[in-house]
């Protein structure tokens, strides 16, 4: 990789993305920060954070479902930080319902921003990565859910799956270009959109809000939730110099839910 190192991060505005963005800072990366135009306070606040860690960052809007805005976020990270080292595909949504109840907008909703915004995400990254002819780190997310699936978010997994065999391809094909491509599978990460989920299933399944997550706890060997930081962390990893022959692979994160 060059000396000044650009890394394009979507879903930037909380959670997983936003701890992304940080730890990659802390990394030395130069940060264009993503996500829908409805959080451009936070992105803004994000990106004047990350400046002051000493790095330049930029907060740019965009629908990761939509080409032309996928292109657009590429080219303006480019644009104003110099090149593309490192894409995190990171935006994504889950919701929860029976499948004999799920209406095909929602299935196709879910689809559109997880599977297809990672598609656009990753072909307009290596597009970019392809002409600047030095490599680069495509970075997916996928989730245990990509792994196996659950009751109630079929839809979900679906899409989850979707990401890890669009990585393996994609880790194929771009190959002889020096671009590794790689995804990550965490597990029940303590985020908003993961309590907005626990709320629709204790609304399909019973209970009280946050039954679900504490219930999953006797499940996770290490005994807790798992924090945006822990992602972070195997992002990180496999935007350095270390993971350079790791491409192909979904790494779990998840405590040990899942054993594979």
């Amino acid at each position: 990789m060059n000396d000044t190192r650009v890394a394009v991060v979507t879903g930037a505005a909380g959670g997983i993305g936003r701890a992304v963005a940080r730890r990659l800072a802390d990394d030395g990366f130069h940060i264009a920060v993503s996500d829908l135009e409805s959080t451009h306070g936070k992105l803004d606040q994000l990106a004047g954070e990350l400046a002051a860690q000493g790095v330049r960052s930029h907060a740019i809007t965009a629908d990761v479902s939509d080409e032309a805005d996928v292109d657009r976020l590429i080219g303006t990270a480019v644009d104003t930080l110099g090149g593309l080292d490192v894409m995190v595909a990171n935006a994504g949504i889950v919701t929860a319902a029976p499948l004999l109840d799920l209406s095909t907008a929602e299935w196709d909703r879910v689809m559109s921003v997880n599977a297809r915004g990672a598609f656009l995400s990753y072909r307009a990254a290596a597009r970019q990565m392809i002409k600047q002819g030095r490599g680069g780190r495509i970075i997916g997310a996928a989730s245990v859910s990509a792994h196996q699936s659950s009751a109630l978010v079929g839809h979900y997994s679906a899409s989850k799956f979707a990401v890890r065999s669009l990585t393996q391809a994609a880790a194929l094909e771009w190959a002889e270009h020096g671009i590794t491509v790689n995804a990550y599978s965490p597990g029940l990460v303590h985020t908003t959109m993961w309590d907005d989920l626990d709320r629709e299933l204790v609304a399909l399944q019973g209970g009280e809000p946050g039954d679900v997550i504490a219930g999953a706890i006797p499940d996770i060997p290490l005994g807790r939730v798992q924090r945006p930081e822990d992602v972070a962390g195997i992002v990180s990893y496999l935007a350095s110099a270390d993971a350079a022959y790791l491409t192909g692979q979904s790494v779990i994160i998840d405590g040990g839910m899942l054993l594979t």
